[in-house]
């Protein structure tokens, strides 16, 4: 006997099921697990200097920033750091090293859920 469970497959597509964010505001009233996690992403891009290097990544050629490239905005190093670590945990940014640099991508599908989720019927 096998232990083995088969997964669905995701249908070409099909939105993506696996954004960790909540139904639009209009289709329901939010359960308290889904106010406190967006809640964390919205607190994430409530912050100035998070919102900026939030924008220089998404905005970057190709879809992502190397660390080096987006350190330009007012604070030190270290406070770059601790802010994109935020964003980071917030699930709005992904990233991977590449030898002694970091290189950041939005979530996009989360900041998709974020964006349907503000929309409004009618």
């Amino acid at each position: 006997m096998s232990n083995t469970k088969a997964l669905p497959l995701l249908e070409p597509g099909a939105p993506e099921t696996a954004a960790p964010c909540c139904p639009p505001l209009a289709e329901r009233p939010l359960t308290a697990d889904e106010a406190e996690r967006t809640a964390r992403m919205f607190k994430a891009l409530g912050d100035p200097v998070r919102l900026r290097l939030f924008s220089l990544v998404a905005s970057h050629e190709g879809g992502e920033a190397c660390v080096c490239d987006i350190s330009d905005v007012g604070v030190s190093q270290p406070t770059v750091s601790h802010h994109l670590k935020k964003l980071k945990e917030a699930g709005l940014l992904t990233s991977e090293r590449r030898g002694t640099w970091v290189y950041y991508r939005v979530e996009r599908s989360v900041v998709a859920a974020m964006g349907r989720m503000l929309k409004t019927a009618g």
